[in-house]
């Protein structure tokens, strides 16, 4: 290559730039090749004449790797299927190229699933050209962006969603987008609602709902088995089998269906009614028919009595009665007539249950709630007592645990977010969790109702200005604030409400599968799904965003994971990303992991990454048309994630009251930031 600019019909073309394109033709086809570095060798030739000195001749080079053709019809298609051969020719690259590498045709109509149509960015090579994805294809089979911290992934992140609701497609706007971003930073409220002088332009289309941590509250009953194991660690051998069993007898309590249902506890009390021997029989009376009758003191039998909650049907308050009526002090007769009563009663009871009931009774990973107090005393010495020979020695077990659930229950830090504390049921509870979280929660809303998702909604109802929710409306971005989440419950929030969110969309009729397609964002990823778990228990966020990303695409649930250590990320995530988008990176072992998750093809581009600018970024996968190097656009407004300025602030005079060390310090004591509008009105 003699020349850096070769002339052409149309104008002088450069040839020689790093992430423009040449063309090489084969047939009819036209391979793309990007240009990944100019290399300059010398030569040097030794004449005849030795006393001569000859001056080098310098070749220069082109390093280009073939990304992709443009086929006779002048569609473009990412990858080779077709191979130059020794002195192939090449080509400059046309603008007509460009109009078909980068999609720039104009549409009357867009296809969703074909088209490349959302700009997200500009070629920094031609600034003519924007850099469009395909957001089916962005969202639709994971999408990872990775970078340095300050490099710019959040303001990435808020542009490309900014993009979207700015778009128009084919005359419609985004209306019913799901997109719940798990916020570590406290960052992405500013993005997506603005400040007082400056609010989001689309504050209303987009409604935002940030749940802080007075609303970030998950019900502990929402948890399954391997939840709970992993958050109280009951050793294997003894205490899992109690505390399962306990948690079996807590939730099963509970009435499901139409049918009776007497909770375990209840059950085998009535059932120790009669299993006495006569040596028992204290000032009962023996009733052979059923078996004999154990005696016990009135107040138990009525305690007894008391632990059945009827809900109205007939054969539960019968039952009840007949207890009722042996616990008080009645005669001989009538006594006799409810123990009578009470096995009838409790044998027609039994004849009601079948095979399915049983099933379910033994479910204990259903969200049905219970008393977290009850849990710890009451169903964990029935658990116990079951065991007839080795009760005392379990106690002693398992009391260890039972400490640790009695200290949880008392940590505020723990017990708030997961409402240990709740005494009450909440009515459909699971609905409105779903529903909040999803960003949905006006459609369950009822203004006479006081539980606290309910009231939350409320309070972001009756706020003013940018943070004021519109009514009757979804949000379509809920920013789950998890920055003063305490570290101890920060896996076991995360991933619960992945894998109730999972469930839930799973439990649609097969006709509406795919009907509401969301975006789960995992901001510092690393966070959430480590490669490597800490300690020697598996992370339960890992396992439930590891099915996510396996099973998710099916349902609709895509994940984006946002990190600036991609090394310490799962392998199984990452590995179902099929979009990338690469801030700098400068760790050779986060540079080494990233190009051995793409192709090879691709290798070559990536050696830029430790030298690209902040807002620079590397795009490949299947959401562009073509793997290329974009200058994103700007966020506006920008997360509040900007680098502190050091001169600007360290040279102007600061109030003397600034910073406000005994209110920060007031709001601290109370778990909250300080927030001079909320903490000090009068600020």
């Amino acid at each position: 290559m003699k020349s850096l600019y070769k002339s052409g019909y149309e104008d002088i073309y450069e040839v020689a730039r790093i992430n423009s394109y040449v063309i090489i033709p084969i047939g009819a086809d036209r391979i793309v090749a990007i240009v990944t570095s100019v290399r300059a060798i010398d030569e040097t030739e030794l004449g005849k004449n030795k006393e001569a000195i000859f001056l080098t001749k310098s070749a220069r080079y082109l390093v280009a790797t073939m990304i992709g053709t443009i086929e006779n019809i002048g569609k473009y298609v990412q990858g080779v299927y077709n191979y130059p051969i020794l002195d192939n020719p090449v080509w400059y690259v046309t603008r007509q190229d460009l109009d078909n590498i980068f999609d720039q045709k104009q549409k009357t109509e867009i296809d969703f699933e074909e088209d490349y149509y959302l700009p997200i960015g500009t070629s920094p090579s031609f600034s003519d050209y924007k850099i469009k994805i395909n957001p089916d294809k962005f969202f639709g089979k994971h999408a990872a962006i990775l970078g340095n911290t300050g490099s710019g992934k959040s303001c990435t992140f808020a542009s490309i969603i900014q993009s979207m609701f700015d778009f128009e497609y084919n005359g419609k706007k985004l209306q019913n987008a799901h997109i719940i971003i798990f916020d570590t930073n406290g960052e992405y409220k500013k993005a997506f609602q603005g400040t007082k002088e400056t609010p989001y332009k689309k504050l209303n289309e987009v409604n935002a709902f940030q749940i802080d941590k007075n609303g970030m509250k998950v019900p502990f009953w929402f948890m399954n088995f391997a939840d709970f194991d992993f958050l109280f660690e009951p050793t294997s051998g003894t205490q899992a089998p109690v505390f399962k069993r306990a948690l079996g007898l807590a939730k099963n309590q509970k009435v499901v269906g139409a049918k009776p249902i007497l909770d375990k506890f209840s059950e085998r009390g009535i059932l120790s009614l009669f299993d006495g021997s006569p040596d028992d029989i204290k000032k009962k009376k023996k009733y052979n028919d059923f078996g004999t009758w154990k005696y016990k003191a009135d107040n138990e039998i009525l305690g007894l009595a008391n632990t059945i909650t009827p809900n109205g049907n007939q054969l539960l308050v019968e039952i009840q009665n007949a207890l009722l009526v042996l616990g008080a002090n009645n005669t001989l007769s009538d006594e006799n007539k409810a123990l009578q009563e009470l096995e009838s009663k409790y044998l027609e009871y039994s004849s009601l249950q079948n095979v399915e009931q049983i099933a379910i009774e033994k479910n204990i990973d259903l969200p049905i709630w219970f008393n977290f107090q009850d849990l710890i005393t009451r169903f964990f010495d029935e658990a116990i007592n079951e065991q007839e020979n080795s009760g005392n020695r379990l106690r002693e077990f398992v009391s260890t645990l039972r400490l640790r659930l009695q200290s949880y229950l008392g940590d505020e830090r723990i017990s708030q977010p997961l409402l240990l504390n709740q005494t009450e049921e909440i009515k459909n509870a699971l609905a409105k969790f779903i529903s909040f979280i999803l960003g949905d929660f006006c459609k369950v809303y009822k203004t006479e109702e006081t539980d606290l998702f309910t009231e939350f909604y409320k309070e972001q109802l009756s706020k003013e200005g940018i943070e004021k929710l519109v009514a009757n409306k979804p949000s379509q971005v809920t920013i789950i604030d998890m920055s003063l989440l305490p570290y101890e419950v920060l896996e076991t929030v995360t991933g619960l409400i992945g894998r109730l969110i999972l469930e839930f969309v799973s439990r649609f009729p097969e006709s509406d599968r795919g009907k509401l397609p969301m975006v789960i964002a995992l901001e510092e990823a690393q966070n959430y799904i480590p490669e490597k778990n800490r300690g020697d228990r598996e992370s339960i966020a890992k396992k439930v965003f590891e099915r996510i990303a396996r099973e998710g695409r099916k349902y609709g649930i895509s994940l984006l994971v946002s990190s600036q250590r991609p090394s310490e990320l799962s392998k199984t995530v990452l590995s179902q990303c099929n979009s990338f988008i690469i801030h700098r990176l400068q760790n050779p072992e986060d540079q080494k992991y990233v190009r051995q998750l793409v192709s090879a093809a691709n290798e070559d581009i990536l050696q830029q990454l430790p030298i690209l600018p902040q807002q620079h970024v590397v795009i490949m996968g299947d959401a562009v048309r073509t793997p290329v190097q974009a200058k994103m656009n700007t966020a506006n407004p920008r997360p509040n994630s900007n680098n502190p300025k050091f001169i600007e602030n360290w040279t102007m005079d600061l109030p003397k009251d600034f910073p406000n060390y005994e209110k920060i310090a007031e709001a601290w004591e109370k778990g909250e930031k300080y927030n001079p509008t909320i903490n000090d009105p009068e600020a």
